[in-house]
């Protein structure tokens, strides 16, 4: 099927997509972002803060991207900047991310901004929305594993904002011919995202031991393969939990990247506030043939550290 995509929000997550999307000669393409970044040498290039990341980083891509994707300068939360948008589009990929931490900002964007953008391009073309949402959505769940049929209880703004887009898609595939995807991603790393790492070799960082928190990981790779995977993926659920195949306490995670990296060993600390510990399973994604890159962060973080 040839697709004709909107990518609303173009962050790396973005722009990677686009990129990976954009490889079949069959497909369209648009991104919007409310500046349009600019092209040096045949590259895209900029410094960016994501939402999915504590630090800043750069974004670069192929010289094809930067002539062959469709840019829309719009505000996703303005419905008045959404007037050049392109006509029978087939899928949209949300992928935006709020400028501030902020309750308002999280409101104009994931509801907002998914709505504009999801009623300016509805018709009878449009087959599938992928909402990029995040593990935010659940709350305190200590060891036990946690899927795609857990509960939600978000322990903030951000999470709480994101389960109100997520129940708005799944009314919107009630009431239309839309499937809605939500996926739920955990703590994005990759190239450029060395905030972590960089503490670590400084000694920075520290990792409670007791109460054992755990975390959960996913490459900004697996992240985009997995976007990818699920625009085409036949008869798909509404919720995909996209997280690699090694949740790991804080403590271990800190203490084996330490090692990478040649710090030292991190100190004792307290668990992250607002943030639940819990095992996230992939098993629904991995149910629909999806292959890991880097099924374990440590060795993702790893080929970071030789880049």
């Amino acid at each position: 099927m040839n697709m004709r995509v909107v990518i609303a929000g173009c962050g790396d997550l973005g722009l990677r997509v686009a990129q990976a999307l954009l490889e079949n000669p069959a497909t369209e393409v648009w991104g919007i972002r409310r500046t349009i970044p600019h092209a040096q040498h045949g590259e895209l290039k900029e410094k960016q803060h994501s939402a999915d990341s504590d630090a800043s980083h750069t974004v670069l891509t192929s010289p094809e991207l930067a002539h062959t994707l469709h840019w829309i300068a719009a505000d996703l939360s303005d419905a008045t900047t959404l007037t050049k948008l392109p006509t029978d589009v087939t899928h949209i990929v949300f992928a935006a991310a709020p400028s501030q931490r902020s309750e308002q900002d999280y409101l104009a964007t994931y509801l907002t901004g998914l709505k504009n953008i999801v009623h300016a391009l509805a018709s009878p073309s449009l087959k599938r929305v992928i909402f990029i949402s995040s593990t935010a959505v659940y709350g305190e769940h200590g060891q036990d594993l946690v899927d795609e049929t857990t509960p939600v209880a978000p322990k903030g703004f951000n999470g709480r904002i994101l389960c109100e887009a997520e129940a708005w898609l799944a009314q919107l595939h009630r009431d239309t011919h839309i499937e809605a995807l939500s996926l739920r991603l955990s703590g994005i790393y990759g190239p450029g995202r060395t905030y972590l790492l960089d503490r670590l070799r400084q000694g920075l960082a520290a990792a409670a031991s007791q109460p054992e928190h755990w975390v959960n990981r996913i490459h900004i790779e697996d992240a985009t393969a997995a976007v990818i995977h699920l625009l085409s993926y036949p008869h798909p659920e509404p919720v995909y939990l996209v997280t690699d195949s090694t949740p790991l306490p804080m403590r271990t995670l800190y203490e084996d990247l330490a090692r990478i990296v040649g710090g030292p060993v991190p100190a004792e600390g307290n668990p992250p506030t607002g943030v639940g510990s819990k095992r996230l399973s992939n098993a629904r994604l991995l149910a629909t043939g999806f292959k890991f890159k880097w099924p374990d962060s440590r060795a993702g973080y790893a080929s970071v550290v030789d880049l």
